[in-house]
């Protein structure tokens, strides 16, 4: 790396990674698969969820929004679980924490960015195939690493890039061999605006990955996982709000006893259907927020993007989808750009434990020298 390019893991504003610096490798590893496995996990099993909510009958645009966030309040279980802040020394606190007016206005403001997100979400997925879909939300990678550089201070290396760009085709190679481009039922209008809804809603996801990475770095600077978990309660909160208000004022409340009647497997299976798709987009967001904290917005992109590529192996499971060598191409690429990115981190977080273990050892030769 070249002197410019500051490691990943490095000191971010005036926010210093000290407690992951205090694990063990193996440890913070640990830490990151974790919010990786979450991620992955909840990302697939609630797009699966919400093409099979389309499919058996769902067509509320507001309820595919509200079921996104609305799952919120089991983060507080393992929120009350975790240390509380008071373990936090008085120094920290009393310096680092920001007002709860600034607080509540962050979170405010990214519920608000993060519902519209969502209702933009639902209708490209709503009016677009499968295919189309998912080669939209591949660029959902590029408009990150654009944000990253000029919000985050994101450097980015060779191994980068290349998971990036290896990433990126993965998607791309799925998303173009799930089938036709336009569903036939969709007239030519809804077509582009399920087009331009996708889009704009890539986009907005990666900003709002930096706008969270940012207010971690800037405002909050907490160095708990409480912190994550704080972020992503009160900005679900905001956004179910504005999803609910929406549902009610749209008038699509009134069609919900009707879909639940005429849904495919019945009542049953469509409650269920929407109370587990809230639920993985729960363990879906702990994941994507986490790993913002702990690595950055860019990395937590690059994993939501590695899920789209292992969506298609879920759907074989679950759907009996037929897996043909061109998915089997696409899953190996993303396993490359992921080993790449991994990689990349890797070596800046040997690279930052030398640095810091250097610093210590300078400030110990010089305080004994201050003694003699």
């Amino acid at each position: 790396m070249t002197d410019n390019q500051e490691p990943i893991l490095a000191k971010r504003g005036n926010v210093e990674q000290k407690p992951f610096l205090k694990l063990k490798r193996w440890q913070w590893w640990l830490l990151v698969s974790v919010n990786i496995a979450f991620l992955i996990l909840g990302q697939c099993a609630a797009v699966l969820l919400g093409r099979f909510y389309y499919d058996q009958g769902g067509n509320s645009k507001w309820m595919a929004t509200l079921v996104q966030t609305a799952a919120f309040p089991i983060l507080y279980i393992p929120f009350f679980l975790l240390p509380s802040s008071k373990d936090e020394s008085p120094s920290t606190s009393s310096s680092s924490s920001p007002s709860l007016t600034i607080l509540a206005s962050i979170y405010l403001v990214l519920g608000v960015v993060i519902a519209g997100d969502n209702m933009l979400y639902s209708i490209g997925l709503l009016y677009l195939s499968a295919s189309t879909y998912s080669l939209i939300c591949a660029s959902q990678l590029a408009f990150n690493a654009v944000f990253s550089y000029f919000l985050n201070s994101q450097k980015f290396t060779s191994l980068i890039l290349n998971s990036v760009a290896m990433l990126s085709f993965s998607a791309s190679l799925i998303a173009a061999n799930e089938g036709s481009d336009e569903p036939s039922a969709q007239s030519k209008w809804k077509y582009a605006l399920g087009f331009l809804c996708t889009l704009g809603a890539s986009a907005l996801y990666s900003l709002i990955l930096s706008l969270m990475q940012l207010s971690f770095q800037k405002v909050i600077r907490k160095e708990t996982f409480a912190a994550v978990l704080e972020m992503q309660i009160y900005t679900s909160l905001v956004a179910t709000c504005v999803s609910t208000v929406g549902l009610f004022a749209s008038g699509e409340w009134r069609t919900l006893h009707g879909e639940m009647i005429g849904y495919g497997k019945g009542g049953a299976s469509y409650v269920q259907t929407l109370v587990w798709t809230a639920v993985a987009w729960q363990v879906c967001s702990v994941g994507v927020v986490g790993l913002i904290f702990v690595v950055s917005s860019l990395f937590s992109n690059v994993i939501s993007t590695v899920a789209l590529a292992v969506s298609p192996v879920s759907a074989v499971i679950i759907f009996r989808d037929k897996m043909n060598g061109v998915k089997v191409i696409a899953l190996l690429m993303a396993v490359w750009g992921f080993g790449c990115y991994t990689r990349q981190n890797y070596i800046d977080e040997c690279d930052l434990r030398e640095k810091t273990a250097a610093e210590a050892g300078d400030a110990e030769r010089g305080h004994r020298g201050s003694e003699c």
